[in-house]
Formats: structure tokens, sequence, C-alpha cells
């Protein structure tokens, strides 16, 4: 009794000292702890996936960057279609289930890829298909599980709680692919699924210790088409969310094709192995880290919108030197700022989107901004294109000239927006 006495001694005093830290405040909410748990090990399991599979679709495609982009295709494009019901749902259905559930079938596909692997039979067509259903899956968790934090914190603690929500994504970027490399090097590509698939399990029981999400946000009475369209004219109607909403998209289309690339221009420029693809991925982890740690220690902070703009530039910018880089030693400085960039945007995106959004339409307003990642085949495809066509290098210099570009335009014709 005396131990467990000590213990709850000792949880009680790291809750109060995390409270007393601006960056840590969200930490005092016990909900918040088990979302953030859970996110990490949702995030974990996300990041060595993709580089998993990236190695392993170079591995039976003979290093095509073009199989590499519809692989990525086929995660993004269920977001499009599946984000707005999900968003749907998440007003609707309690979203503790939903997080659950969507996790839960990860697992299961997984283990899927982890058996077709283990027997030799795996092609690009089965790693499309199982895409499909872990984007799908993805579309179901992600409003749901963003929509949650609005109920363990209060509003004026949101961007802090979002920033450290992006900073366990951001861990996990940095952690996630290293270990999944070197796993790979260990237990080959099919002993690394079924490591992450128990990732994935461990995210699903850690969700079901919150007590949040339990009830459904609100009961509209109408359709899912009805809700999604009621959803969609509300967040067109409003000029904030629609400005925000351009911005996101521009982001989408022209910020995201290295994602699906960075495997093809790792292999082309610097011939890395699948631990040199771990640590590249990592270094952009390592900077995603610190631009949401940074986001998560400002108070009162009040030009949100134009530093997203700023941002997104410099976003632009970093990519497109990051891509004329032919070593090791100059490639990893450059990848941690593009992923400080990428970071900053991803956590005033989602901090934005619900503090002008109220509280019966936070999931479809979130539904509508995790859409447009689904819109990343329409910029990754042609970019990838090009990469098979010149080089993976010049495709990623253009998405990044193209990136920063944009946003500069769309500073000058849309002026109110910086007023946000």
């Amino acid at each position: 009794m005396a131990t467990v006495d000590k213990s709850s001694a000792a949880a009680a005093h790291a809750v109060g000292w995390a409270r007393r830290l601006p960056i840590l405040e969200s930490f005092g909410f016990r909900d918040f702890r088990w979302m953030w748990v859970g996110a990490v090990a949702s995030f974990m399991s996300m990041n060595m996936q993709m580089t998993t599979r990236a190695w392993l679709v170079l591995r039976i495609t003979d290093d095509s960057p073009l199989a590499l982009t519809w692989t990525m295709v086929s995660f993004a494009l269920p977001l499009t279609i599946v984000s707005l019901i999900a968003g749907a749902l998440a007003d609707r259905i309690p979203r503790r289930r939903m997080v659950i559930f969507s996790q839960g079938g990860n697992t299961v596909m997984t283990l899927l890829v982890a058996a077709l692997d283990l027997t030799g039979v795996v092609t690009l067509w089965h790693l499309i298909v199982i895409g499909l259903f872990n984007g799908s899956l993805m579309a179901l968790n992600m409003p749901s599980r963003q929509a949650m934090i609005s109920e363990v914190v209060p509003q004026h603690k949101l961007m802090n709680a979002v920033s450290l929500s992006t900073a366990a994504m951001n861990v996990t970027a940095m952690v996630g692919p290293a270990a999944a490399g070197f796993l790979i090097l260990f237990v080959d590509t099919h002993g690394a699924f079924f490591v992450i698939a128990g990732i994935y399990a461990f995210s699903a029981a850690s969700i079901s210790m919150v007590n949040a999400g339990r009830t459904p946000a609100a009961s509209s009475g109408k359709s899912i088409a009805g809700d999604i369209k009621a959803g969609l004219a509300y967040a067109l109607g409003d000029r904030t969310l629609r400005g925000l909403m351009v911005v996101v998209f521009i982001a989408v289309i022209f910020g995201s094709a290295y994602w699906p690339l960075l495997a093809a221009w790792g292999r082309e420029a610097l011939d890395v192995g699948a631990d040199g693809l771990g640590i590249l991925n990592s270094a952009m982890g390592v900077g995603a880290l610190a631009g949401s740690l940074i986001l998560a220690s400002m108070r009162n902070f009040d030009k949100r919108s134009t530093l997203m703009l700023l941002v997104c530039v410099g976003w632009g910018v970093s990519l497109a030197v990051f891509a004329r880089t032919n070593s090791f030693a100059q490639a990893i400085p450059l990848l941690v700022i593009v992923g400080l960039f990428s970071a900053l945007f991803m956590s005033l995106r989602m901090t934005l989107l619900q503090i002008h959004s109220t509280a019966e339409m936070r999931g479809r307003v979130v539904s509508i901004g995790m859409m447009s990642w689904g819109l990343m085949p329409l910029g990754a495809l042609p970019f990838g294109a090009l990469a098979a066509a010149t080089s993976t290098a010049l495709a990623l210099m253009l998405s990044g000239i193209l990136l920063a570009v944009s946003m500069i335009i769309f500073w000058i014709v849309y002026p109110s927006f910086r007023r946000v």
C-alpha cells in the first residue's frame, strides 16, 4: 500500500510540475495525457509503416518513383472522400469509439501486409488496395481524434494542446522511420510490419482509457448527406474558414510531394540504404518536433494567420534548396528546416480550424481540413511523373518554388486573411 501511495504522490507531483511549465500545461488534464499516449502510438505506427512500405515498394518495383507515388495515392485518396463522411460521423457518433475502431482496423490491415510479405506473394497491387483501407481508416480516425482535444482542454489552452499533439506526431516522425529502417535490417520488412501492428493495438488500448468522447457531440436529425452539406455550407460561408481552406489546399498540393518522393530522392541522389532512408526521415522529424514545441510555448499570440503564410513561404524555399543538395551532410540540416516549417503549418492549421468553428460543427470542419490531404495525389502524381521523366531533384525543387510563389500571391490578393 505504501508503494502505491508513493507512486500516486510521484504522479501527482509530475502533473503539478507540468502545469507550472507553459509548454506542458495541457498535461495537467488526465484525458489529454491518455490521448497523447495514444497519439504517440498511432503516429509511431503510421511513420514506421510509411518507411517500411516505401522500402518494400522500392524492392518489388526496381526503385520506381512512380510506384512510390501510386502507393501514397492509395493512402491519401480516401482522405478526400471518407473524411467528409467521417466528419459527419464525428459529430453524431461517440468520438472515442471511432478512434478505437479505426486503430483496430489498422492493426488487422498491417497484419495482412506482414503475412503477404512473409509468404513472398506481396505485389504492388496488394499494397495499393490495402493502402486504400489504411487511408479510409485514417480518415475515420483523425477528425474524431482532433475534435476530442477541444473536449478535454479549455479553449484558451487549445493551441498548446494541439501543438503538443503535433509534437507527438513529430517525435514519432523523428524516431519511427529510423526505427523502421533498422528493424528492416534485422527482421526484414515483414518483421517490421508485425511490430507495427502491435503498436496500433496499443494505441487503441490507450484511447479506451479516455473518459471524453463517450457521447455524441450533436444530433442534427439530418441524414449523413445533410450533415455533410451543412458542414460544407458553414465552412465556405465563413470568410475566415474559407481563407484557411484555400491556404491548406495550396500547401497540400504543392508542399506534400516530398513525402512519397523522399525515398526515391535518397536512392537517386545519395544511393542510401534502408537505414539511411530512416535517418533522412528522422531529420524531418527533429525539425518538426522543434516547430511544434516552439508553437506550444507561445501564449497570447494573435498573429497566427500571418505566421502561417510566412511559414508556408519558408517551407517552399527550404524544400527547393534541399532538392538541389547532393551530400548527406547537407541534406540533414535542410530536412530539419523543412520539417520545422511543415510542423508549424500543421499546428497552426488545426488550431485555427478548431478556434473558428462551433462545437457542433467542429468534427465536420476538421474533416474538411483533413480532406485536403487527400488532394496529395493531385500534387504528388504530376511531380512523381516529372521525377520519372527527368529527376526527383528537379520535381522537388519545382514543388517548393510553386508553394512559395503561391503563398506570396495569396498574401497579396487576400489581405484580410492577415488580420485573422
